[in-house]
């Protein structure tokens, strides 16, 4: 079983920046899309980036494309998710998640493992 472990969130003002990162401890990390997702509180979890195993693909969600980033370092087993001109908005749980068997996806159903999440909370 893949395990991943988000960590990295925080407080921040906004219009800030903010680095979340998920590492995963399965050696075959590598075969893995990787996503991010959010869930602010009484909303449902939403989709935030992905990306593919090797790190020359990845996908944002609109709401966020331009002021975030992923990346991958897969001798790491690490996923990180940079976060810049935080909003309010961005107020959420973040979770990091693996899907096996596919290159990118923003669909939540494909995403085999999940992390525990980690807050980050933007203030005005």
């Amino acid at each position: 079983q893949v395990q991943l472990v988000e960590s990295g969130g925080g407080l921040v003002q906004a219009g800030g920046s903010l680095r979340v990162s998920c590492a995963a401890s399965r050696r075959t990390f590598n075969i893995y899309a990787m996503g991010w997702f959010r869930q602010a509180p009484g909303k449902e979890r939403e989709f935030v980036a992905a990306i593919n195993w090797n790190g020359d693909r990845t996908l944002y969600a609109d709401s966020v494309k331009g002021r975030f980033t992923i990346s991958r370092d897969n001798a790491k087993n690490t996923v990180y998710l940079q976060m810049n001109s935080l909003k309010p908005e961005d107020t959420a749980v973040y979770y990091c998640a693996a899907a096996r068997g596919v290159s990118l996806t923003t669909a939540q159903a494909p995403y085999d493992y999940w992390g525990q999440g980690t807050q980050v909370t933007v203030s005005s």
